[in-house]
């Protein structure tokens, strides 16, 4: 993907812009599109999502300047934002229906370790595919992801969603019910902890894990040839491992306990970003923890949002989640890529490691983010 955004002669500043624009767009249309979820139901909303983010991934796939990504890059978040509350809310709902939400985390991660194993495959194809021409991974996606329209037909509502009173539900109404979820306490610091901070620092990664490996390996000898399609074989090693993460994340719950989790993770992940600006060559399996954490983190961080929550109005709520992290990652991507443009993308990284170890300190001692679960 970055790969392809300098091949067509952006700049790290604009590859952040895109990204900054992105995420300004998730801010302005999360918390609307999360009540047209609750309104006209989970399935609709995930409907229309997932045709507008076929449609924009042949888009991209066919631009070739700037200005069209900046406005695909809207139409790309605004696909999204219908999917992100109404994706957990429909299935926490689901799991009520069988007085199994408590079972939510593990079934979210086992449903992740299956799409990360298959995205194991198609990294590989699409790295010898990128190799062709760049455009050509963007169309088999579109392609790909339309499927999920017709799949998405054959599912229902669930019955905790269909048998709660909607017609009620004002937008002034969902909005008081956000409020009241981040002022609770130990929810607010979780959403500065996890939301805030934590999400903004492991996105960078994501965004510059293409620059940086091309880097490493070259250094190593690769040519420049070898590299896309060894970047299609990293990222398969890097879905497996995330895959074998999540299809365990019932049971490192059961080891762990998410306070446990959460209180560790910053600093881990934090210390290995400074880490590898020191000694390059640990960017590579740097990348692969924090693949690996990411989606069992997610996981667990819907489940405790998702617990304090009520069905009615659960799908704005965690859509308002998703735009809180919009909206902290826009600095976080426009300082880092200024950074990158003057120094490096490891340096970037290095001071956004720095920044999570430090803040995730100082709202330790505020106040613990997430509370002890009942043993």
């Amino acid at each position: 993907m970055y790969l392809f955004f300098l091949a067509q002669g952006l700049t790290f500043t604009q590859i952040a812009i895109l990204e900054a624009i992105y995420n300004l767009t998730t801010l302005l249309g999360e918390i609307p599109t999360g009540y047209v979820g609750d309104r006209v139901g989970r399935r609709n909303s995930l409907l229309i999502g997932t045709a507008l983010i076929s449609l924009t991934l042949l888009g991209i796939g066919l631009s070739s300047s700037f200005g069209a990504l900046v406005a695909l890059y809207v139409c790309w978040s605004t696909g999204y934002n219908f999917r992100s509350g109404s994706e957990d809310a429909w299935l926490y709902d689901t799991l009520t229906d069988d007085l199994s939400e408590d079972e939510f985390a593990h079934v979210r991660g086992r449903g992740e370790s299956v799409s990360l194993a298959i995205g194991a495959g198609a990294a590989i194809i699409g790295g010898y595919l990128g190799s062709i021409d760049l455009s050509y991974p963007w169309f088999v996606a579109a392609t790909v992801t339309a499927i999920g329209v017709f799949v998405l037909l054959t599912i229902d509502e669930p019955e905790t969603y269909e048998q709660a009173d909607t017609t009620d539900l004002s937008f002034r109404r969902t909005l008081s019910m956000i409020r009241r979820t981040v002022s609770q306490r130990n929810i607010r610091a979780f959403v500065l902890y996890y939301y805030v901070l934590y999400a903004a620092v492991t996105y960078l990664v994501f965004v510059f894990l293409q620059p940086i490996f091309e880097t490493v390996v070259l250094d190593f000898g690769v040519s420049q040839a070898q590299v896309k399609s060894l970047l299609g074989w990293f990222y398969a090693a890097y879905s497996l491992f995330g895959a074998g993460l999540s299809y365990y994340t019932g049971a490192i719950r059961d080891r762990l306990g998410l306070r446990l989790w959460f209180l560790g993770l910053p600093f881990v992940v934090g210390g290995a970003l400074v880490g590898m600006y020191f000694v390059p060559v640990l960017a590579l399996p740097t990348f692969l923890l924090v693949r690996g954490l990411s989606d069992v983190t997610r996981s667990f961080a819907s489940q405790y949002i998702n617990d304090h929550l009520e069905t009615m109005g659960r799908a704005t709520v965690l859509s308002a989640m998703a735009m809180i992290s919009g909206l902290a990652v826009i600095p976080f991507q426009l300082g880092s890529g200024i950074i990158s443009d003057i120094v490096t993308p490891l340096f970037a990284l290095a001071v956004a490691g720095v920044i999570l170890i430090t803040s995730s300190t100082g709202i330790l001692l505020w106040e613990t983010p997430i509370e002890r679960e009942p043993s």
